[in-house]
């Protein structure tokens, strides 16, 4: 496993729910990434608790991300490090009752 990959497994078994991501909580830079943490935050997470990652200020973090998960998109969303999807799969989740049930079943 490369050092990155190592990086990327430590920040994913370390961290209840956190996100891959283009711009950071405070200020996306994509409009899938500020799609993401509005869907969190109908959930009701406070998105304080929230841990990104900007993969715009990491080249290697945001390659290796896709391969660790082999998801070809950012945002990556994983929870109790169990990946979840991009903002697709949250969405379609979210309206289906599921996300909020995975979040409240993990919390």
């Amino acid at each position: 496993m490369s050092t990155t990959h190592q990086r990327i497994d430590e920040l994913v078994k370390t961290n209840d729910i956190l996100l891959f991501m283009k711009g950071n909580a405070s200020f996306p830079q994509c409009g899938f990434s500020g799609r993401a943490l509005q869907i969190l935050k109908a959930c009701g997470v406070d998105t304080k608790t929230i841990a990104t990652v900007n993969v715009l200020e990491d080249q290697e973090i945001r390659q290796s991300i896709k391969e660790y998960s082999q998801w070809p998109t950012i945002p990556q969303l994983y929870v109790k490090g169990e990946f979840i999807g991009g903002s697709d799969i949250m969405m379609e989740m979210y309206e289906s009752g599921e996300l909020q049930q995975l979040l409240d079943s993990k919390a």
